[in-house]
């Protein structure tokens, strides 16, 4: 419980360095991280020196005693190992080692890794397993005093002696750990792997990759990735919340209900980059309605919920035949179905009667003809059977390809007068609005490159 393991091989400078009198690494570390448990690694030379004097295992008791505390101890002796040099080796080896180490922690434990002591091949077997991200733990560095590579002295080794003269037992002395900050190759591997899922717009990927780097790595990004999610559901709170916290502005169109639509409008733009195209044409009549009516409302002050009622087991509006008796709406429709209006729910067919009937702008008229056709011919298609939509048989069923329906959907949100608060009507760079968002999540991702240090 809330132990600090140091697991540590054991090098030429352990436990104190003959040549300048202060702590090799091992001890160095287990001396500032107040380690409670030190796990040493002895190959066949080391492990000669230790059964002379018990020197490693003798200083780590004399630093309990000095910081008034209990260190255990436990070795791993490799008697037969005497050809120090194979990474290969150490790689598997350190691994089997620390998998065995976790099986027997707890929550509250810490596992310290002292990457400075051993050979190089030891030192570079423990980095690697480090920047993998396999195992979640510190790599501690220490640097020498003389900052420059130790001398290797045992000849007339007296550890008694040499504890008594260490200069880092003295008040004051100079703590030479360095905690190495080489983030894991793991979250280079995921980050990339989020990348790629912001630029196909697939954010609740990314939100769930992120889940897996620690917080601190992920912290500089990870509620502007949950603020693209919830953008994708339309959660226009959440949205909101972090963009108020962030300072960041990447929404275009503020007003309820035009965003409401803008943003619908921007989720069909994504569906067809992806290819989504039976999506893509189901998404199409939601939103000409909306538009159609909103066009009607703000170009000809025709709103047409005042001749509808809201049927709440539908959840859907109707025309009202109480409220459409005697006025000119019922009259517009009328003349076009021959007389033959029968309304109940308020369709797009519906709408688009009435805005032919009130406009004179024929680009209008020509506009929502063709958005109606294309629902026609293809929306019920796909949203009554099992069926592969194609932009083949987009353009084959419509006449039109999908960019251009998109387009004149586009031309739609200029008549029905939805833009930015300071802008005149929409521009390209506002309906880029998630490509833009994408970038300023991937600034957050990159900030950190040039923080990171490298070892």
């Amino acid at each position: 419980m809330n132990e600090t393991i140091l697991f540590s091989p054991v090098g030429g400078t352990d436990p104190i360095a003959l040549v300048n009198h202060r702590d090799g690494s091992m001890l160095h570390i287990a001396r500032w991280y107040s380690a409670t448990k030190v796990i040493l690694y002895m190959s066949s030379e080391v492990l000669e020196n230790h059964r002379i004097d018990n020197r490693y295992i003798y200083s780590l008791e004399c630093l309990g005693k000095l910081q008034n505390r209990q260190i255990s101890c436990e070795t791993i002796e490799r008697p037969d190992l005497k050809n120090v040099q194979e990474y290969d080796f150490f790689y598997q080896e350190f691994r089997k080692i620390i998998v065995n180490i976790f099986q027997k922690m707890d929550p509250s434990d810490q596992l310290i890794l002292n990457v400075s002591s051993g050979t190089p091949a030891m030192k570079s077997a423990l980095m690697v397993l480090y920047t993998l991200g396999e195992f979640p733990c510190k790599a501690i560095q220490v640097i020498t005093p003389e900052k420059k590579m130790n001398e290797h002295i045992h000849n007339n080794y007296d550890i008694k002696m040499l504890w008594e003269c260490n200069e880092d037992n003295n008040t004051g002395s100079e703590n030479r750990c360095h905690e190495v900050k080489c983030p894991a190759l793991s979250i280079f591997q995921r980050e990339e792997i989020i990348k790629r899922h912001i630029s196909v717009y697939d954010y609740r990927a990314a939100v769930t990759v992120a889940r897996g780097i620690p917080e601190t790595d992920r912290k500089r990004y990870f509620d502007l990735l949950q603020m693209a999610e919830s953008r994708m559901l339309l959660d226009f709170p959440k949205v909101d919340s972090v963009l108020e916290t962030s300072g960041i502005d990447c929404i275009p169109v503020r007003e309820e209900e035009d965003r409401k639509c803008f943003e619908y409008a921007l989720l069909l733009e994504i569906k067809l980059n992806r290819g989504e195209y039976t999506d893509f044409v189901r998404a199409i009549t939601p939103l000409t309605v909306d538009l159609f009516e909103t066009i009607l409302k703000r170009r000809f002050r025709i709103n047409i919920k005042r001749y509808c009622f809201y049927d709440n087991k539908t959840s859907s509006w109707k025309w009202s035949s109480e409220k459409l008796k005697g006025t000119k709406i019922l009259e517009a429709l009328d003349s076009g179905y021959s007389g033959q209006f029968k309304g109940t729910d308020v369709y797009s067919d519906h709408l688009r009667i009435l805005i032919k009937h009130f406009s004179r702008d024929t680009r209008l008229k020509k506009t929502v003809d063709e958005m109606r056709h294309i629902e026609k011919n293809i929306r019920n298609l796909a949203a009554h059977e099992i069926v592969s939509i194609t932009e083949y048989k987009i353009k084959k069923l419509t006449g039109f390809s999908s960019t251009q329906i998109l387009e004149k959907i586009k031309q739609l949100f200029d008549y029905a007068e939805i833009k930015p608060q300071d802008s005149d009507k929409l521009k390209d760079s506002d309906w880029k609005s998630y490509d833009n968002m994408n970038q300023i999540i991937l600034n957050a991702m990159g900030t950190i490159e040039s923080e990171r240090e490298w070892i």
